[in-house]
């Protein structure tokens, strides 16, 4: 079970009728002719937790691969539609989910950005040797990443290089950015087509400092974060009093000791922080990889694959909890977020790929993932505030796949989808018994779920169907208010690797559901290794 399973007696067998109406989903998708397992679910409405952060659902954009240049670059001139360059269709797809932030320009590729490359008329080449090492034409730069965060209606959350920088060097981008007085760097921004102060929202200090970003210790990381800190300022007069700029530093990589000694060190520092220099984040990075390096299959793998990457990406629940105990030890107030900017799914390039570019497919296991971990997020809302899916489009999990002027929508992307209503909605404690769905010796919870309430005070609740062979009979209880019906959208598909292709789309795309309630409890049937999201009616 899930620390955050409440243990009820699972109850007995019932004779509650199935109330679907999308019979449609059942019939396409063969289920077993095996009996549903019955699972009780209970919403206890009277209570309220945390807020879930918007945040939580924010996407990660790095020079990498086909990330950045064909995946939202195009340029002005080509035949693929596009406005300023940016492509037509991924900004409709983004804009319809809704994303609140998007961290840029990395990852690793950030601790070797120099961002005067990138802005004005006539920009420098450079090389990318992180990423496969090639040719970086910097076409796509500061203001037109600012474009496509206002062509999407998200948040910037600039990455600056911390690593093989200077704080001058981050200084003066942020004046760049953000100053409305008439400085030469203002006027610079001016003649570069953008008069007016652009917002920056977050600010991230460094990128995997341990790592890629210096192999740095954390005292000589501190040292040097304080000094960026302090100095890289924001300067847009709109973001001097409620929406001022936050602070986000290097936080741990993984499990153990080395890690949680960082964010001992981070948070330690921070407790003593004075008034010349602040953080408001601590970020977090890990990835779904069984070891290392990832070569598990995204496509053309079975149950056992299946089951093992699920265990895994389960062990996030653990790695916050470690890291939020130790942040609590300096920072009882939460004040300081956990900023889960990097994860994801990271499997084996696929074949005739070039690995530097991190290419893989993203099937039904990986909707499944997704949606385990958004509930991880939830249920630590008090202090995870901001979480960064690898990456936006292209490479690793990816929510758009594109090939010239082609566009796909992945089931991660159809999970992001049927998810909005859970931005901004408070939490609402779900007690259920998750049962056990076991494959050789890999044994996991059977069910998760979480509830919340939106703005407009509409109940609704998210659960996973982990089995990937047998249906779950869900019934589903208000404590202490009187339920009506539920509607919503299923996702699931025939193979655990099924996934959307460009001359198949919709092999993995939400299917309508609803229920009507009887005797106070809503009964539904979700198929196997499946995503539902639904509205409780009262």
């Amino acid at each position: 079970m899930m620390g955050t399973c409440s243990g009820l007696p699972g109850p007995g067998k019932a004779n509650h009728p199935i109330l679907l109406c999308g019979l449609a989903v059942l019939l396409l998708l063969a289920l077993p002719a095996t009996a549903a397992e019955k699972v009780l679910l209970t919403v206890d409405v009277s209570q309220a937790g945390a807020k879930i952060d918007r945040n939580l659902f924010g996407q990660f954009a790095e020079h990498l691969g086909h990330g950045i240049y064909e995946g939202i670059w195009v340029g002005p001139d080509s035949k693929i539609p596009n406005t300023r360059g940016i492509r037509n269709d991924v900004v409709a797809a983004l804009k319809a989910i809704r994303v609140p932030n998007v961290r840029w320009p990395g990852g690793c590729f950030a601790d070797e950005y120099h961002w005067r490359n990138g802005v004005g008329p006539s920009r420098t080449v450079t090389l990318n040797p992180n990423w496969g090492g090639v040719i970086e034409p910097n076409t796509f730069g500061t203001d037109e990443f600012m474009d496509f965060l206002n062509q999407i209606g998200a948040e910037a959350y600039l990455s600056v290089n911390l690593g093989s920088g200077t704080p001058r060097e981050a200084a003066d981008w942020l004046e760049y950015l953000t100053t409305a007085q008439p400085t030469a760097l203002q006027k610079e921004r001016a003649a570069n087509g953008h008069p007016s102060p652009y917002q920056v929202a977050y600010l991230g200090l460094g990128n995997e400092s341990w790592d890629c970003g210096g192999n740095m210790t954390p005292e000589y990381y501190l040292s040097q974060m304080k000094i960026y800190s302090r100095f890289v300022r924001n300067f847009n007069p709109a973001q001097q009093d409620k929406e001022q700029m936050l602070k986000i530093a290097v936080g741990p990589g993984g499990d153990g000791p080395r890690w949680t000694e960082w964010t001992e060190a981070v948070m330690k520092a921070y407790q003593q922080h004075s008034w010349s220099w602040d953080i408001n984040g601590l970020s977090l990075h890990s990835y779904t990889v069984v070891k290392w390096p990832p070569s598990y299959k995204s496509v053309g793998f079975g149950e056992t694959e299946y089951s093992q990457i699920l265990k895994s990406t389960l062990e996030m629940d653990h790695l916050i909890s470690a890291n939020a105990a130790i942040m609590d030890k300096y920072d009882p107030d939460r004040k300081v977020a956990l900023v889960v900017d990097e994860w994801g799914g990271w499997y084996a390039p696929l074949p005739g790929s070039n690995p530097g570019f991190l290419v893989q497919q993203n099937s039904l296991r990986d909707a499944v993932l997704a949606a385990l971990n958004l509930h991880i997020f939830a249920r630590h809302a008090e202090r995870v505030r901001m979480a960064n899916i690898a990456q936006m489009i292209n490479v690793l999990q990816a929510m758009i796949l594109t090939d010239k002027e082609r566009m796909v929508l992945t089931p991660t992307y159809y999970v992001y989808k049927m998810y909005l209503p859970f931005q901004d909605a408070t939490f609402i404690p779900v007690h259920f018994d998750a049962g056990t769905y076991t494959h050789g010796d890999i044994s996991l919870p059977r069910v998760d779920a979480i509830a919340a309430r939106d703005k407009a005070g509409k109940l609704w609740l998210a659960i996973t169907n982990v089995d990937p062979n047998q249906p779950l009979e869900l019934e589903t209880m208000l404590a202490g208010m009187a339920l009506k019906s539920a509607t919503g959208e299923t996702l699931t598909a025939a193979q655990v690797d099924s996934v959307n292709t460009f001359e198949a789309p919709d092999t993995v795309t939400p299917k309508s559901i609803s229920a009507q309630a009887r005797d106070g409890k809503l009964s539904l049937t979700l198929a196997p290794k499946s995503v539902t999201v639904i509205s409780l009616e009262q």
